[in-house]
């Protein structure tokens, strides 16, 4: 051919005309015969056509558009059957129906999940305030406390192993009542029964429940401080710290090998089910026996998505602020990531206000009841570490609830702009549970972008409005419209298992805004389809950095794909969270939904017979791990050899200032004393 090739993007300038004639007239422009170009065209590599009923390219998404063309793990053209078809002439193609009558839908992604926490709770027996599909069959929602404790007492009675505890995830008390330790030995008083609440700040378990994991009244009575307070031994019931204090004697229940290795490939699927084809883990806990754990079922040749990871700004800045070694060590987490899972380049997550579960973000108005909100980093903490992070040229993820915590963020993004201005730096609101209409306006001048929680509304909203915040600021929780009004790129997220890790559930919750009684709270914050589409494709791409390569259906980025049953253009907004999913399409890789799973719960458990004494289950290897993740999250003790930190109390404190990562450590510990 005159020594001219026709390279990759040769190819895709041809394609991307609008007709054969106009593919021949640039041919000859470059001084190309047409002999010349449809030899080369048959040299080529073979393409693969998917057709379907549609294809939303979430890039104009035109009606009209039916079928994608892939040359590998790449797009190299979408449009029109016939225009496609045409386009592509004589180059080697071969065309593929298996999706004709569904639709074919940019990947989906979950910008925000917790891989770990989503194993140990999907491996429990689901009982939640909201409807879960899970791998393993289907587990409606129980809204009263009747139903609730209806559903629990049929879970023990099905159980066919009287000696397997009855573990538990999803009760709620504004929605289920006070459940305590005689409510469950009433159920039974011989099965071990542990209840973990909704939110994974608390516990509640029967006698022989404190029995199998080692609490005593003693070892309540030892507690100090804010750990004693919130741990009721006659009750069974340990909340927030007093949670966090028993967390080395309860991961060996939760934290078991099998039971996290199980879960992980439960959660592997249960996002598969759902379309997810990309999913991050912002700030996870800083164990590498726990990644290596994630990277084994998440990073093989059968895992049917993408997962990265982001550096816990928190723990690392508690540990390596003041030394100077804060960058470094962050940058260290980058060799972590194996095959598909990967930490992510440059980006970081800090924490400001308390969660929403617990209602303990920080308000500007106080709560109705008279209760005060937390910090999970202290402004004092948080400002260095930020200033820190963003002088590296980071992009920073920040988890914010309530308006207050909004503020300490807002203000230092301006500080910082105002000392370094950076361009694009993309500093993400996280969850962005409340907040006024003029800091919307803020974040939107100081570049901000939002990564929000659609479904606080639909869960919270009802029982918000009638105890902690009242009516209005409970209606305007995730108050979306604001920053839709001021062109802020809005993502959204379920932080899985906060909320469905389904992005079309997602979707549901940000057009309709319906609580649970089935009204439509703050309808001024409604995203259309499209707006709301987009928060789980390109914009949640793009709020992650990768949206260059990923997120939507266009010449050269991945052929990353969902399918759909059906058109979420196409059906009424209320039923957009029912549309099936057949699979996903994985740079290029066809993946099939997979068949229900089967868990043997026993299995899930320590071995019977398993003395707590025997080495694998000695907490005096479990405690020590568990303490200096304390430490390193939360700065409690400048080092864990001070002798003032090996104070029950002071453990727990160090525990309980961790906040969400108080689980992790104690997971990390019993998985480090096990493996």
């Amino acid at each position: 051919m005159n020594g001219i090739n026709v390279t990759r993007r040769r190819a895709l300038g041809l394609l991307g005309s609008v007709s054969a004639a106009a593919i021949a007239g640039g041919a000859l422009a470059q001084g190309l015969s047409l002999q010349d170009v449809g030899r080369d065209l048959g040299l080529l590599p073979t393409v693969t056509v998917y057709t379907a009923r549609r294809v939303i390219t979430m890039e104009g998404n035109e009606p009209e558009i039916d079928a994608v063309a892939v040359v590998g793990d790449r797009v190299l053209a979408a449009g029109p059957r016939a225009a496609i078809e045409a386009r592509l002439g004589n180059q080697p193609h071969v065309i593929d129906d298996r999706f004709e009558g569904k639709v074919i839908i940019a990947g989906l992604i979950d910008q925000h999940v917790h891989p770990v926490l989503a194993a140990l709770t999907m491996t429990a027996k689901v009982i939640a305030i909201e409807d879960w599909d899970l791998p393993t069959g289907f587990s409606p929602a129980a809204r009263t406390p009747e139903d609730y404790i209806a559903r629990l007492t049929a879970a023990e009675e099905a159980m066919t192993d009287p000696e397997t505890p009855l573990l538990t995830w999803g009760y709620h008390h504004y929605f289920h009542g006070l459940v305590r330790r005689p409510d469950l030995d009433a159920i039974s008083a011989t099965r071990p029964i542990i209840v973990w609440h909704r939110s994974a700040h608390e516990f509640v378990m029967n006698t022989p429940a404190l029995e199998l994991v080692g609490v005593t009244e003693a070892f309540v009575d030892g507690l100090q401080g804010t750990p004693r307070e919130q741990s009721d031994f006659a009750a069974g019931h340990f909340y927030e710290q007093g949670a966090f204090a028993i967390m080395p004697l309860i991961a060996p229940v939760l934290a078991t090998p099998e039971r996290l290795m199980t879960g992980l490939a439960l959660a592997r699927d249960y996002a598969h089910r759902a379309g997810v084809t990309l999913m991050c883990e912002p700030g996870g806990v800083l164990s590498r026996p726990l990644q290596d754990a994630q990277n084994t079922v998440l990073s093989g040749e059968d895992a049917p998505m993408r997962t990265f990871y982001m550096a816990d700004g928190k723990s690392l800045a508690a540990l390596h602020l003041k030394d100077g070694r804060l960058i470094e060590e962050t940058e260290a987490l980058l060799d972590w990531g194996t095959g598909k899972t990967a930490f992510l380049p440059r980006q970081v997550k800090l924490f400001a206000d308390g969660a929403i579960y617990s209602q303990l973000m920080q308000v500007t108005v106080p709560y109705t009841d008279g209760h005060a909100g937390e910090w999970i980093m202290d402004p004092d903490f948080f400002n260095p570490s930020f200033d820190a992070y963003w002088a590296a040229g980071y992009q920073i993820h920040i988890h914010q609830n309530g308006d207050l915590g909004l503020d300490i963020v807002l203000d230092a993004v301006e500080r910082n702009m105002r000392r370094t201005p950076r361009a694009d730096h993309r500093t993400v609101i996280v969850h962005f549970g409340y907040a006024r209409a003029d800091q919307c306006d803020r974040l939107a001048a100081l570049g901000c972008i939002v990564s929000a929680n659609p479904y606080y509304v639909t869960a919270l909203a009802d029982r918000y409005g009638e105890i902690g915040l009242g009516p209005e600021r409970a209606d305007g929780l995730v108050p979306v419209g604001f920053v839709r009004d001021n062109g802020t790129p809005i993502s959204f997220h379920s932080d899985m298992p906060m909320a469905p890790g389904q992005p079309l559930f997602l979707v549901w919750a940000g057009v309709n805004r319906t609580t649970v009684s089935g009204r439509v709270a703050g309808p001024e914050h409604r995203l259309t389809v499209e707006e709301a589409l987009r928060a789980v494709t390109i914009d949640a791409a793009q709020s992650l950095r990768l949206d260059v390569e990923r997120g939507s259906i266009a010449p050269g980025k991945y052929a990353t794909f969902t399918i759909l049953e059906d058109d979420p253009f196409g059906v009424p907004p209320e039923a957009i969270r029912d549309i099936k999913v057949w699979g996903t399409v994985l740079e290029g890789r066809v993946f099939p939904v997979p068949k229900a799973a089967k868990i043997d719960e026993t299995r899930l458990f320590a071995p019977k017979g398993t003395a707590r004494q025997a080495p694998l289950y000695a907490l005096a290897s479990v405690v020590p791990v568990a303490m200096r993740g304390g430490f390193g999250g939360c700065g409690c003790c400048a080092s864990p050899s001070d002798a003032s930190c090996a104070a029950p109390g002071r453990v727990a404190g160090a525990m309980g200032c961790c906040s969400t990562n108080a689980l992790g450590w104690a997971v990390a510990a019993e998985w480090a004393a096990r493996v």
